[in-house]
């Protein structure tokens, strides 16, 4: 049924590891014909007599010349990954031996396969949904604790399975709401619309927690991007160097040493943080200096959080309010942190400013209090602790889905409340599962499937 309705009734190949030299690779076949061809080019023993999940060793053999010793791994459908016969062959390292086993295998009938297109088998065949799938994607890009553990949680399905409930109860009233249509003329109902409006509450919570997930799952995928901004000489350059524990930046007391950005990812609490450490912010006559300030400017903008250095022995509380109302006034997510303590004492300081709330004290030169603004940092991207446990929506495709659903659920609801006949609250339930069905991938078409998959890497 697969390869009819979706033209995949041929057998793929390509390498499953990352390019370059290494001490193995794999090469990954999948489809109806991957035993025979692999049977071609192994003359050790007949693969399809042997049994499933099992590891064979010998030689791969073409036009007579033996290219390498490889290790074998057959997987039967539909007990694979892909649900399909899928073939693995372990061989040495080099990009060289890779290509000529590739390359010998679609001589013997395979096709190279397209990005993504072993786990597309994979959904199309019902081995995952597509949520799972793209989890996939995202487990293979994980680059701290927090993203790889969200995409685990995906990919073994409880974003499905919270969705696939839902949708299941939809279903169900959606049929019985028709089954009224069939007896109009009695004026029966079969739906329990207190039942519907229970359902629809629970799933419109549901749904906006799903919903207020997206941005702590947007920052928990893709980082976000942190400018350390302030005056010439606030110790910008030092704090970086002090986040990152090494000397990356240079440092010195003449003010205005740093003219361009300079950026550093620091990961904290499973957190990527693009720290990017800016040019002091003053009116300059050198032409390079200028640049680096409208350079600082356009970090503030795209920066989704802005690290506002001050020394706390050249500026006034005056200076820090005016600075904050202007961050107000350009709705800019900041932190306040005031820096050089160790020169006058914390004690002093906090007496001077002791009318502004929020203020982080540190010293980045005697690493005083670093970590109390780690976890400041945290606190202010993430709004409260990081869950991984609980569902966190890491896709943009999937943020606005969900929008749409919660939008068809208020819909039913105001349809009900304004006695609409069961014909027009069925078709907004239909609307309702309609989106619900593009997320799992149980409504979808090919264009769509095919862009999805595009963005995976070749081999998965």
């Amino acid at each position: 049924m697969l390869g009819k309705l979706t033209g995949f009734d041929d057998t793929i190949v390509a390498v499953a590891t990352a390019p370059g030299l290494g001490a193995i690779a794999v090469i990954r076949l999948s489809g109806s014909n991957a035993y025979s061809i692999c049977n071609g080019l192994f003359p050790a023993r007949d693969l399809t007599l042997e049994a499933s999940h099992t590891l064979h060793f010998g030689s791969i053999v073409a036009a007579g010349r033996v290219i390498d010793e490889v290790v074998v791994s057959l997987y039967k459908g539909p007990r694979s990954y892909t649900g399909e016969d899928v073939i693995e062959i372990s061989c040495h390292g080099s990009p060289y031996i890779q290509q000529q086993i590739i390359d010998a295998t679609i001589q013997a009938g395979a096709r190279l396969a397209k990005p993504g297109e072993f786990t597309q088998r994979a959904f199309l065949n019902g081995k995952l949904d597509l949520t799972q799938a793209e989890s996939v994607a995202d487990l293979i890009a994980s680059n701290s604790a927090a993203s790889h553990q969200t995409a685990m949680q995906q990919m073994r399905g409880g974003f499905s399975k919270e969705l696939h409930a839902l949708r299941e109860q939809l279903i169900t009233f959606s049929a019985l709401i028709e089954l009224e249509l069939d007896f109009s003329q009695e004026d029966v109902e079969f739906a329990d619309r207190t039942g519907l409006y229970a359902l629809i509450t629970n799933a419109t919570s549901v749904l906006q927690h799903l919903i207020d997930s997206f941005r702590m799952g947007n920052v928990i995928k893709n980082g976000v991007n942190t400018a350390i901004v302030g005056k010439p000489n606030a110790g910008k350059s030092t704090l970086l160097n002090t986040l990152l524990n090494e000397n990356r930046a240079i440092v010195s007391e003449i003010a205005g040493t740093t003219r361009d950005t300079i950026e550093e990812i620091l990961n904290i609490e499973g957190i990527l943080f693009r720290l990017i450490d800016t040019a002091g912010i003053r009116e300059s006559m050198d032409t390079i200096e200028s640049i680096g300030v409208q350079k600082t400017m356009e970090k503030i903008k795209e920066a989704g959080v802005v690290v506002y250095l001050f020394d706390v022995n050249e500026l006034t509380a005056t200076d820090i309010r005016n600075q904050v109302a202007a961050f107000k006034t350009d709705n800019i997510n900041h932190l306040l942190v005031g820096n050089k303590t160790d020169v006058t004492g914390e004690a002093a300081v906090r007496t001077k400013f002791a009318d502004i709330p929020d203020i982080l004290f540190i010293s980045a030169k005697n690493h005083a209090h670093i970590q109390d603004l780690k976890d400041a940092l945290v606190q202010k991207v993430m709004g409260g602790d990081i869950n991984t446990e609980d569902t966190i929506i890491t896709n943009a495709r999937h943020y606005a889905a969900l929008q749409e659903v919660l939008r068809s659920l208020q819909d039913v609801k105001q349809g009900m409340d304004n006695g609409l006949p069961g014909d027009l609250l069925s078709l907004d339930i239909r609307l309702c599962l309609h989106y619900l069905g593009e997320i799992t991938g149980e409504v979808t078409n090919e264009d769509r499937l095919d862009y999805i998959f595009s963005k995976f890497c070749i081999g998965k």
